[in-house]
């Protein structure tokens, strides 16, 4: 009885488990302990949310902050703050957390989705003009998995048409654009501390800003429109309650500490990532515009698929055969085509927005094909601070592998 040769079994290139970083300790048990010995639990004036406030402040100096339940809780506060008449219009990515616009959705305001660039995948300038109505209010500047919009010029442009800028700063602890902290060039910073972002307490979020006039009030976006100064219950206008209790900010506050250090290793594992991938043929690394620092939430590239003898999801499957934990695309399609904008069912089955003549808007005519490629060529690769240089040459040699093998 003869017996067949097998082939022989082929180890993958990453051939060890992704590193996964110890994100709480000591630092964090330490003000939790503290917490737990105080009379509220209350933010006002709590111990922990003002340690949170002043951790928050070393690293982004903004006048006025408000720390809150979400990141898409601090977008709407900041949304909420500009006051929006029914029908006015933010220009937002169409490649981007639903929490980006939940907040003009309900402010009666209309997210207005305008094209990317191909390799940065966030806004860009031109695009944005091209957006601008006599209904625009905002730019809403979404710096993508850490990689900084052109603030510079997203900034020109909202001075020359008198816009307010709204940096969501979810996805971008960390991130500069020439030199400065993204969050600190608009009118508002939102930051989120998600369980999935690079400092977490779960889940929360902080709203700031340098300009008095929206400052000074800009805690009653979050508090339902109380005035805690004073102590007195007699809001004036509508606001909901999205605010932070102190176990949350005693969380924050220690991850805070430990920014500066996640910030530089996840810098350093992105760059050496997209470093090992240049030049290849059929990969796009990320472009990240020079003065400016990717702090890499997670590693983003794109396809040449006219270059591959392969399909994205094919391609995909080949790295993750070699032991690569990689996805495809970031969002199953652009946020304008989710059902609930297609179907603008966006309270009741109805918009009343559109009901009342306050927009045309049709979402179902919206096209912005830049996103639309990058959501079908893209590949996703999942980054953080704990992976050693040794996994990352791994996980490129494994890009580099499953790329030549399908080259045509």
């Amino acid at each position: 009885m003869s017996i067949t040769a097998q082939p022989p079994v082929l180890k993958p290139i990453v051939d060890e488990p992704q590193p996964q970083q110890a994100r709480w300790g000591e630092a964090e048990l330490t003000r939790l302990e503290a917490m737990v010995k105080q009379r509220s639990l209350f933010y006002w004036k709590g111990p922990q949310t003002e340690d949170l406030l002043g951790e928050f402040r070393r690293h982004y100096p903004l006048k006025q902050v408000f720390p809150c339940s979400s990141g898409t809780a601090a977008l709407h506060i900041a949304i909420a703050a500009l006051r929006l008449k029914p029908g006015e219009e933010v220009i937002v990515s169409p490649i981007t957390d639903m929490g980006s616009v939940i907040g003009i959705l309900y402010q009666q305001g209309v997210p207005v989705f305008a094209d990317l660039d191909p390799r940065t995948y966030n806004l860009t300038p031109d695009n944005i003009r091209a957006a601008i109505t006599p209904k625009t209010r905002a730019i809403m500047a979404i710096h993508l998995a850490g990689n900084a919009c052109d603030m510079t010029a997203i900034m020109a442009i909202a001075k020359a048409h008198n816009l307010v800028v709204i940096e969501d700063c979810a996805q971008s602890w960390g991130s500069r654009h020439q030199g400065t902290l993204v969050g600190l060039m608009g009118d508002f910073g939102c930051y989120s501390f998600n369980d999935f972002k690079h400092v977490s307490c779960g889940d929360g979020g902080m709203v700031g800003t340098n300009r008095d006039d929206f400052g000074a009030g800009l805690s009653k976006w979050g508090d339902k429109c109380y005035d805690r100064v004073a102590g007195t219950r007699d809001p004036a206008e509508l606001a909901p309650n999205y605010r932070m209790s102190e176990p949350l900010a005693a969380i924050g506050a220690a991850q805070l500490t430990k920014l500066d250090s996640i910030v530089s290793r996840r810098v350093h594992n992105g760059t050496r990532l997209a470093g090992l991938l240049a030049d290849l043929p059929g990969v796009l690394p990320p472009v990240t515009r020079s003065g400016d620092t990717h702090s890499y939430w997670f590693f983003l590239f794109r396809l040449e698929l006219d270059a591959l003898k392969c399909t994205r999801d094919e391609f995909v499957e080949a790295l993750r055969a070699q032991g690569a934990n990689a996805n495809g695309a970031y969002l199953p399609c652009p946020v304008y085509r989710y059902k609930v904008f297609q179907n603008h069912n966006f309270f009741g089955g109805t918009w009343p927005a559109r009901l009342m003549g306050a927009t045309t808007m049709d979402y179902t005519k919206v096209d912005c094909p830049v996103a639309e490629a990058i959501l079908q060529d893209c590949v996703v690769l999942p980054l953080n601070e704990a992976m050693t240089d040794s996994y990352i040459d791994k996980v490129a040699q494994a890009v580099r592998h499953v790329a030549n093998n399908h080259r045509k």
